[in-house]
């Protein structure tokens, strides 16, 4: 069981899923992906209706109503409830943990939905490069830009905000046709 253990653990390593959180402190400023240059957290928690993103396996039955709802810990931690309609019309809800990895501006994120005994593993960049000044809007991205989402406080985003929204993500080096719109009734 032990060897079996490891052997699982060298083979996620290898793939490059990250295991625990990690920061980056080497102060390279070259990323092209650039995060806002500061979140409040209280503000940014509560309930955000994904309006567009890049397809991704872990949303792959999600059809509709797809939200995404942030409630902030005592110890500086946010629980993430993710929730969708799949093809069959039933809900589909994961429950995951986010940590700031940047605590200068709280921009940077990462999330981990996988949980063994408590302790939470592989975990996934978050970062919001893109938040309305009223925190109405949000877009998320990723260093590698291999996610990306545009989230609503409102399952509908009016023209001028999401024209808004897809210049930030040009201007981070995405292409806004490899996003899809989601279903919100």
């Amino acid at each position: 069981m032990k060897k079996e253990l490891i052997f699982i653990l060298a083979i996620l390593m290898a793939s490059g899923m990250k295991m625990f959180p990690q920061s980056d402190n080497s102060g390279n400023n070259n990323n092209i992906v650039k995060t806002v240059n500061s979140v409040d957290l209280k503000k940014y928690a509560g309930k955000w209706y994904e309006i567009a993103k890049i397809p991704n396996r872990f949303q792959k039955g999600c059809v509709r109503n797809t939200t995404a709802e942030y409630k902030l810990r005592d110890d500086g931690d946010i629980n993430v409830i993710n929730r969708c309609i799949e093809t069959d019309g039933s809900v589909n809800e994961a429950e995951g943990l986010a940590k700031v990895v940047d605590e200068k501006t709280n921009s940077k994120l990462e999330v981990s939905f996988v949980s063994i005994f408590g302790i939470h593993l592989f975990w996934g960049d978050y970062w919001i490069i893109g938040l309305d000044k009223n925190y109405e809007y949000a877009v998320i991205g990723h260093p590698e830009r291999k996610y990306g989402w545009i989230l609503n406080r409102s399952p509908k985003m009016s023209e001028e905000k999401l024209k808004e929204a897809f210049e930030i993500l040009k201007e981070n080096g995405y292409d806004p046709k490899d996003f899809v719109t989601t279903i919100q009734r």
